[in-house]
């Protein structure tokens, strides 16, 4: 793991994450990346144009950040981008070939009751970025447990699980495994990847209607330091695709959560 991408939405969660980032980059030898994007409208969009004020407003946040923060002897590289915020981290994490992005299940402070805002929950739509989504004022710990959950255990493609291993590698860490049966799977006899089992520590199946509801019955007998899962239309963020956002009555952790790329 070798590029470390941290999006800033509010000053104080940007600390947070820079933190984590900081410290996971010490163990990892990585550089972390730092950016903050703005838009730019025009006034024909009735909106006025965003003014250089406006720009030196966003690197000073960024500086904010970095004061925040000791960065130790891990290279920490600070940007203000314009731009959409979507396009903007596609493009910066394909340009800089980021591994790992690191962020706030609420880019800024909005309802209690929410757990996943919309813009971290679009973020996890429409990108295929490893994700890391640090909970707010999560002090940076060693991962000792891992609970991976998951339906099928079969990857087209084997890079999938690279975050994964890496964080196990750095930490030392156990990784529990969970596959939740629903309804729509019953049938379904396809095997554990091979691979998966033997990074394992140990293995659980379970009949849930969701992998949501798995979730929630075995993370307590668990109890693991952080919890991961795989980005799939049909998996655990199966409700994030009706909507942009996550309400804890639905789900939420006080885990750092880590969404691994994934495929149908």
């Amino acid at each position: 793991m070798k590029n470390i991408l941290v999006p800033v939405g509010s000053t104080e969660n940007g600390i947070v994450n820079l933190r984590y980032a900081v410290n996971f980059a010490s163990i990892s030898g990585a550089k972390v990346y730092l950016i903050n994007i703005y838009r730019e409208y025009s006034k024909a969009g009735g909106m006025t144009k965003i003014t250089q004020q406006a720009l030196e407003d966003n690197q000073r946040q960024l500086e904010e950040v970095i004061d925040g923060v000791d960065c130790k002897n891990v290279e920490v590289i600070a940007k203000a981008i314009k731009g959409d915020p979507f396009e903007g981290i596609a493009r910066v994490s394909k340009q800089l070939s980021i591994d790992l992005m690191i962020l706030s299940p609420q880019s800024i402070d909005i309802k209690d009751e929410v757990y996943l805002g919309s813009i971290t929950g679009k973020l996890v739509k429409q990108t295929d970025i490893p994700m890391l989504i640090i909970p707010k004022n999560y002090v940076f710990r060693k991962v000792e447990n891992i609970l991976l959950a998951f339906k099928r255990g079969q990857f087209e493609k084997k890079t999938v699980l690279g975050p994964l291993q890496d964080l196990a590698k750095y930490f030392s860490s156990k990784i529990n495994l969970l596959q939740v049966v629903t309804p729509d799977m019953v049938d379904d006899t396809t095997p554990v990847d091979e691979d998966l089992m033997a990074m394992s520590s140990s293995y659980v199946k379970s009949e849930n209607a969701t992998i949501f509801q798995g979730v929630l019955e075995h993370f307590q007998e668990v109890n693991p330091d952080m919890l991961c899962v795989l980005r799939r239309k049909r998996g655990f963020f199966q409700k994030l695709w009706e909507k942009n956002s996550v309400l804890k009555r639905e789900f939420h952790t006080t885990k750092p959560l880590l969404i691994l790329s994934g495929q149908e």
